[in-house]
């Protein structure tokens, strides 16, 4: 609650923090955004079919209430030219352009635009925008500048006709090139080569202002409207006004505007999200896309009320703002300010301004709109980028355009499910120096140690994927009864991530097996705890980085396999390891090695020694281990030679079998009890623990 008062409390913050030193750069940006806003809001109306003064209303409202309310200092709300496009794809469905049942569809429409905006913004939701992918708003950008050029043909030219598809509108132009207006087309082309000489002398000034306000003075003194010229006619000099909603409402209305409407709200949004970023990049300021959504959608809100259409951030005039050095968001605020100054003033000699000019100048931004770069950019890069963007090209030409646009936020949202469902998991091994570990496809393996890295999240979309990967690395390395499960990018996990998680356990138990985690991320630990998975699992099986490998190479895996069959030394450990030659077939060996053999712990031993009837001691450890420390008594028989040859021992004898620390005797007594000795037992802990008990006077050494 406090965060949600926070976003509707931003302009008392903006008067609160304003400084006296940003008011001089304030209202210079203002009064200069308000020059470039006048004639470009009146374009963009006029690409979307409704008055001049309905642009002016526009940028005025939007320009207010999207600063009082938004986040960046420099993101210019009103018209946008690509917006507008779409808005007059939208209304075209349900009225007829020039009628007022046309025109408070428009405002309807931006209240419905407003309401999403404000409530993804309330909910928390801007987040969002990061899931539709980049290439929508190129590709959606790169239509509407292609269907904006051929839409202003007719305009450009003088001519007279009207269409509803590019193909139609191709087709009506050629057929009435005939009939173009001589003054209009040489008052279209002027424009246009006045904007390029411009753009080659002074770059980075505006011409758009300087040309229109030229034709428009032009047209008031040659009186180019009784020539046959087509121009902008009357504006009405007054604020705003409320516009009557409620004559045009209905159920219906709603429901007809509502696929337009959420598709001119996520293109403006995804849009003001990545003009806000882009500026913020530059000026390092931290802006909130939950409160520009809030910004935004206040903004349409007011405009709909207040006689406007839909309106969005823009990017030229931001970046204008950007380059004029405006502090605050005050600057948007001073423009309105100006643009309201100049309807009053400015009235009379816009009326003048001819169509064609306006169409020029429509044409070139609709140019500008084409970033070849940027599609080049993303037609060489990944596919599904490139896809997505041709497709919401083509849909943007030749389907309805909010559709187009629906279209490509869809797949967007498709291609994020299907990367996210299907995270790598990869088999790793060491690296050189052994201090990382990489996918080294060439590099030996451990026979008895899989290494696997789930790079994605295990949530009920992927799990599947997970579980498939893994169990058929595991059909593919049978050997492979152990696996540590590298999950340090595994940040999220739900129920089924943890279903999946004791399949795989239980698989590699059934083996005689077992699975180890390694770097597993608190969020997951935590719902592996709630669930009790770590108490399935066993607490001992989550370790660290530096302890994984050392824990499971001397404690768990198989040394009968490190010493006599593993032909490579994967791990740091295995590196000092002693490598002995023996007949042995890794392929003949059974696969489940029991661990619950009969123990005997030192002490235990040493009174069975000292009894009537002593015990066969059987050392199955190395010569070199025997020959530096060994019990008094014991016969050495190292494991290799145990198990391709039996020991010619009783069957019926009781034997304790000894190693280091327990490891081969496990292996040792398998193998004896298979041959069938029936009276095994294994040395808890090995020599270690007999060391360990202080039974030094019952210990052969070299030395001694």
């Amino acid at each position: 609650m406090r965060q949600l008062s926070r976003y509707f409390a931003q302009p008392i913050a903006l008067f609160r923090d304003y400084k006296l030193q940003y008011l001089r750069p304030d209202l210079l940006a203002g009064f200069t955004l308000a020059i470039i806003v006048l004639p470009q809001s009146i374009a963009a109306a006029l690409l979307a079919e409704l008055p001049p003064t309905t642009g002016l209303y526009t940028a005025i409202v939007g320009a207010l209430f999207g600063a009082l309310w938004g986040s960046s200092n420099q993101l210019h709300t009103g018209t946008n030219n690509p917006v507008s496009l779409l808005v007059f794809a939208v209304l075209l469905e349900i009225a007829v352009p020039g009628t007022q049942n046309y025109l408070l569809a428009a405002g309807i429409l931006a209240v419905m635009v407003g309401f999403f905006q404000l409530v993804l913004g309330v909910a928390r939701l801007g987040a969002l925008v990061n899931f539709v992918s980049r290439s929508v708003i190129v590709g959606f950008t790169a239509g509407a500048g292609v269907l904006i050029a051929a839409s202003q043909i007719r305009y450009f030219l003088g001519l007279s006709y009207s269409s509803r598809s590019l193909s139609e509108t191709i087709s009506r132009a050629v057929e009435n090139l005939p009939n173009t207006h001589p003054l209009t087309a040489v008052i279209g082309f002027s424009t246009v080569i006045f904007l390029l000489l411009w753009r080659r002398i002074k770059p980075n000034i505006p011409g758009m202002p300087f040309v229109l306000v030229i034709a428009s003075v032009v047209g008031a003194l040659l009186h180019w409207d009784n020539l046959g010229v087509a121009v902008v006619g009357d504006l009405p000099k007054q604020l705003p006004p409320l516009a009557p909603l409620w004559e045009n409402f209905s159920l219906s209305t709603v429901a007809n505007l509502s696929t337009g409407a959420l598709a001119v709200g996520t293109i403006s949004l995804v849009s003001d999200t990545a003009i806000a970023r882009s500026l913020a990049a530059q000026t390092g300021q931290r802006t909130d896309s939950n409160q520009e959504f809030i910004g935004q959608g206040i903004a349409n809100i007011m405009i709909g009320f207040f006689s406007g259409y839909p309106g969005a951030g823009s990017f030229s005039r931001s970046a204008v703002s950007l380059r004029l050095g405006s502090k605050t968001r005050m600057s948007a605020i001073f423009s309105a300010g100006f643009v309201v100054l100049a309807i009053f003033a400015f009235a009379p000699i816009i009326a003048f301004l001819p169509r064609a000019a306006v169409a020029g100048v429509l044409m070139l931004a609709a140019y500008g709109l084409i970033d070849r770069a940027e599609i080049g950019r993303i037609w060489n890069g990944a596919r599904e980028d490139a896809v997505i963007m041709l497709i919401t090209f083509l849909g943007t030409l030749f389907l309805r355009m909010e559709f187009a646009v629906l279209l490509g936020v869809f797949l967007s949202f498709a291609v994020y499910i299907m990367k996210s469902s299907v995270p790598r998991v990869v088999p790793v091994v060491p690296e050189v120096g052994f201090h990382h570990f990489g996918y080294l496809p060439d590099r030996p393996f451990c026979p008895q140690l899989a290494t696997i890295d789930v790079l994605g999240d295990l949530y009920f979309g992927a799990v599947h994927h997970v579980e498939d990967a893994i169990f058929a690395h595991m059909a593919e390395h049978p050997h492979q009864r152990y696996l540590l499960l590298r999950m340090r990018s595994v940040n999220q996990c739900d129920f089924s991530g943890i279903h999946a998680l004791e399949s795989i356990v239980q698989a590699y138990r059934d083996i005689g097996g077992d699975v180890f985690f390694v770097r597993v991320q608190p969020p997951v630990m935590e719902i592996m705890r709630t669930t009790r998975f770590d108490e399935y699992v066993g607490f001992d099986h989550f370790l660290t980085d530096d302890t994984a490998i050392p824990y499971i190479f001397y404690h768990v895996l198989d040394p009968a396999i490190c010493i006599y069959e593993c032909e490579v030394k994967v791990f740091s450990e295995c590196q000092n390891l002693p490598k002995q030659v023996y007949p042995l077939d890794i392929d003949t060996l059974p696969e489940y090695i029991p661990r619950d053999f009969p123990t005997i712990t030192a002490q235990q031993l040493n009174a069975e020694l000292h009894s009537d009837h002593p015990p066969v001691l059987l050392d199955v450890r190395e010569p070199r281990e025997f020959a530096r420390r060994h019990i008094v008594g014991a016969e050495l028989y190292p494991l290799g030679k145990l198990l391709t040859d039996p020991p010619d021992i009783p069957r019926d004898a009781r034997v304790v079998v000894i190693c280091r620390t327990g490891r081969r005797s496990v292996r040792a007594a398998q193998a004896l009890s298979v041959a069938g000795w029936r009276d095994v037992v294994i040395l808890s802990g090995g020599m270690l623990a007999w060391e360990a008990a202080g039974l030094w006077e019952a210990v052969d050494t070299m030395e001694r």
